[in-house]
């Protein structure tokens, strides 16, 4: 796909987070999921520093979805309500977006790359050298005599510190995106590393797998390698059980210092701007776990994807059932940005404003009901509370409805908790 059409669509992807209505929120777990595919298709286009800065601001303010590839409240209708104030545009980091001087050219870092593969071909190739636009990369078809599969690399500079190299490194919750599997750790040198076995599509309508690995060091080198067991990331038949190298053939491939001149002669990023202060308080899966205790229904999984969403799974027998809190604070840029959602909302005596919906699912699960209770404290924070008829909105639905009835999410969202929490 041309590096524009990529772009585009790490820009649609990105857009989903800021809905009017906010979207679910246990999307935005699949936030990081969605993170992760946009910057993996921006750095194969080789302008992943582009895409990071700018869905790295996405995730942080709107808090809405990610999802990749995949809300809350509901449905969204842009036409029926003012669209809340848009976060400011990102700005690149020094350094990022920008090639080099050139001094390693593609057939350079192509005969690199062909170094570190185990034996096999290499072809189909395409690659930029660092005084390419948009950046140095390379993706290829790979044959070691067992089927075909595409790999490739992106090549880039960060702020090591930031949050945008953490999430880069930090793996996604299995609530809402499925994967075989993930690991992050830290190496000895200091560098971070994710090693991540997942599919090309979230739902499974085609068994296309693809695996990653991704480092960010110490200096702020940003190495992020992908793979797929078929020819093509999309488009193309499964043409191997599982892609061409395992994941330490991938970790050996980033960590490797012969990219280090590569990316030396791209220019440093600069340091990130600070993001909102996180909020303050108790996690958001500790406060959903403890206001579920005394329901009676066994909690079998729980997750979290930072503090303010927290997810467990609740089964009484009749059958596995998502929940999730979200909690929005208020913008200190923008304040009262959530009041035209709930412009239309029931106000309850104490001033908190409260808003439920019944839908069907969207990520593609059979039969999945999504039931959402969401409420407006009176000092602007938003508390959403999600519940569904399965593990996962992508999974096929295991009951009828979810386990927690609209009531008692209602009152879950419009707890006293609040106040004495967050000082309403």
């Amino acid at each position: 796909m041309p590096f524009e059409d990529e772009l585009g669509e790490a820009f649609r992807r990105t857009g989903d987070g800021f809905t009017s209505e906010g979207r679910d929120l246990v999307d935005a777990g699949e936030r990081r999921g969605r993170r992760m595919v946009a910057r993996r298709r921006a750095a194969m286009a080789g302008g992943s520093a582009l895409a990071l800065a700018l869905i790295g601001t996405a995730g942080a303010y709107a808090n809405g979805l990610l999802g990749t590839d995949g809300g809350g409240g509901g449905g969204v209708n842009v036409a029926s309500s003012k669209e809340p104030p848009a976060p400011t545009p990102p700005t690149l980091e020094p350094g990022m977006g920008r090639v080099g001087s050139g001094a390693v050219s593609a057939d350079e870092l192509t005969g690199v790359f062909k170094q570190l593969l185990p034996q096999g071909v290499l072809s189909n190739i395409e690659s930029r050298g660092t005084g390419d636009e948009p950046g140095p990369m390379v993706t290829g078809v790979f044959d070691d005599g067992d089927g075909l599969g595409r790999i490739g690399f992106g090549l880039s500079r960060v702020d090591p510190k930031s949050g945008m190299a953490e999430d880069m490194i930090k793996c996604p919750s299995k609530a809402t995106l499925k994967f075989d599997s993930c690991s992050s750790e830290k190496l000895a040198d200091g560098s971070r590393l994710m090693l991540f076995k997942g599919y090309e599509y979230p739902d499974h309508r085609a068994d296309v797998k693809c695996w990653r690995a991704t480092v960010v060091t110490p200096q702020g080198f940003l190495v992020d390698a992908q793979e797929w067991n078929s020819k093509e990331e999309k488009g193309a038949p499964v043409s191997r059980p599982t892609p061409p190298l395992t994941l330490a053939q991938l970790k050996a491939l980033v960590i490797s210092p012969l990219w280090h001149p590569a990316l030396n002669d791209l220019p440093a990023a600069g340091q990130e701007s600070q993001r909102e202060p996180a909020r303050k308080g108790m996690k958001a899966v500790d406060i959903l776990e403890g206001m579920l205790s005394n329901d009676g229904i066994p909690i079998v999984h729980r997750d979290q994807d930072g503090s303010d969403l927290g997810y467990v799974v609740l089964n009484e027998g009749k059958g596995k059932s998502l929940v999730s809190l979200q909690i929005q604070p208020d913008s200190v840029k923008y304040p009262g940005m959530w009041a035209d959602v709930f412009a239309s909302a029931e106000t309850l005596p104490n001033g908190m404003k409260v808003l439920t919906r019944q839908q069907p699912g969207e990520k593609g699960g059979a039969g999945v009901v999504w039931w959402s209770a969401e409420a407006l404290l009176p000092n602007g924070t938003r508390v959403i509370v999600s519940a569904f008829n399965a593990e996962s909105q992508s999974s096929a639905a295991t009951r009828k409805e979810p386990a927690l009835t609209l009531a008692r999410m209602k009152e879950l969202a419009t707890s006293s908790k609040w106040a004495s929490e967050y000082g309403q």
